[in-house]
Order: structure tokens, then sequence, then C-alpha cells
């Protein structure tokens, strides 16, 4: 079963006719309307016997999917007809072959990779707290080391709202209060390789990422910070806007991140690069090496 966002991306699937294309290769689509549950929609065809689910829309709908097949136990595919689709980017799907993609459910191989979860909530990406404010105009956060984890998550921050009362712990012990950014992501983005900067190495490390911004005149320490954990928990007072996948959400305190490992299967087509451009310097089969080929039934 395939569902199919028709406004994501600017109509990105309608172009690439991925609808058409998918029934060729006798895939069921549903083509989403205004005003429809996704979420029960997708357990609909959990509980009816779908033996794969996929979605083709934007990050936030992949994450809504994902979440019902890892449920389910049930293969994923990631058809990237959103705007950024970061999460396709990251697991190795060429983001310019719609149609192609498609090929992951009848002739794919698959992976085990993480899916992480706030306050009980799912997500594929990251989460994003805070605001940038006049932070990036500030001397003190030239140097290469912050210019590098700024432009990391000025690449993949979502909606978020103004810098909430929110106060983490860092790995060393420090605390960080109001923070301007505060990003937690499923597995770590690289931060030392400017090529593939936006991006995350592995989805399979069983960790969060954390990188951690202070807003300027609050910064009795390095103003910034990234380290990886497998659980986090970040006090907030009240309600806070964040970004959850790209999607505008409302979270309420006390924010608790923690790692699902190795609980989404996903199929990729095997002709898509299958691994992250930040996973290292392989090329063509090699790239393919941890995955396996869907076991039948």
């Amino acid at each position: 079963m395939l569902f199919v966002n028709p406004r994501s991306g600017g109509g990105a699937a309608k172009r690439s006719g991925v609808v058409e294309r998918a029934r060729e290769l006798g895939i069921e689509a549903f083509v989403l309307t205004p005003g429809q549950s996704l979420a029960q929609l997708a357990e609909a065809a959990a509980g009816s016997g779908a033996d794969a689910l996929g979605m083709a829309g934007g990050d936030g709908s992949l994450a809504v999917v994902a979440a019902v097949a890892a449920a389910h136990d049930l293969p994923f595919v990631c058809i990237p007809a959103g705007t950024r689709n970061h999460f396709a980017l990251d697991l190795g799907v060429d983001r310019e072959d719609l149609t192609g993609a498609l090929d992951a459910f009848s002739d794919g191989v698959e992976r085990l990779i993480d899916m992480a979860d706030v306050n009980g909530r799912p997500f594929l990406n990251n989460v994003s707290v805070g605001v940038y404010g006049d932070a990036v105009q500030q001397a003190s956060y030239r140097d290469a080391k912050v210019r590098t984890l700024l432009e990391t998550a000025q690449a993949v921050l979502g909606p978020s709202g103004r810098a909430p009362a929110v106060a983490v712990t860092d790995d060393a012990g420090r605390e960080h209060r109001r923070p301007a950014v505060l990003l937690v992501s499923n597995n770590s983005y690289a931060l030392d390789q400017p090529v593939a900067r936006g991006s995350r190495p592995a989805l399979d490390t069983g960790q969060l990422g954390v990188l951690v911004i202070d807003a300027p005149g609050d910064r009795p320490h390095p103003p910034a910070r990234a380290w990886a954990v497998a659980y986090l928990e970040v006090s907030a007072p009240a309600t806070v806007h964040a970004g959850i996948d790209g999607e505008a959400a409302e979270l309420s305190g006390p924010l608790r991140f923690a790692t699902r490992p190795a609980s989404l299967r996903v199929r990729i087509s095997r002709h898509h690069p299958g691994a992250s451009p930040s996973a290292g310097i392989l090329a063509g089969g090699q790239r393919l090496s941890r995955l396996r080929r869907p076991t039948p039934g």
C-alpha cells in the first residue's frame, strides 16, 4: 500500500507520475484528500493485510506511516515527494528518482534502522526548539567549529517558535538555559564533513544526536556543543513550540527524548545509493553491503 500526498513538494508526486507507475507495478496507491487521518488510514491498511507500507510525501507524513509500519513489523518504503526530503537523503534514496524508488516494493533491499520519539511521538529526522535570533551575528559565534554547528542546524531545522524557557544538561555536565537552538536528531548529523553537512552518516547507531547553541549574553561556557546519547530529558515549565520532522508542533514539558534502535524495516531500490552521502567513500554495490534482501513472506 502506497499513500500519496498530492500537495507535498508542490505536487511532486503528480509531476512524476508516481500513482500511475505504482499501479502499473501492482502497488495499491491511495491519494490523500484534505481532512483524512493518515495515521488511521495506515493502521487500517496494516490491519487489512498489507505486506508493506509506503509514503510519497514530506518527512512529516513519512514519519506517520513509518511509525505504523514499525508497530506492525512491516517494511516501509520512502518515496521522496516532499520539499527537502532529508530522510531520503540519509537513507540513500535518490531524491530525483521518485518512480524508481517504487522498485523497493518488489525488488528492494532491506535494512533495519532506528526511529526516535519525544514524549512518545515518533520522529525520523529531528525535533527543533528555539531560534537563532542575533546569535549568528556575534563575533564569538564565528570560529570554525561553531560556524559548522550553525550551518548544520540551519540545514536541518524545521519550524520552531521563540526561544522557550527550556534547560538541558550536556554530556560535560554543563547546563544550557534558554538556548537559541536545541536540535535533537534520530542519530547524529555530520559535523566534520563540509560536503555532506546536513546529513547523517548512519541511521542505525542507537543514539540521539544533540546540538545546543546558546543565546547571546548567556555564555558561561563555550557557546555550542554537540554530543550523542540514548535518552535525553529537557526541562520545560510550559508548552513548547517545536518543529518535528519539519512540521510545527506543541509539546508539554518536560521533553523526554528516546531512541528506538532497529525498530523500522526499510526497503530501498537496489538502483539507488543505499547510504547517506556522509557515510564514507564507498561506491556502487559496496554501499549496499549492510543491506539485505527482504525475506519472502
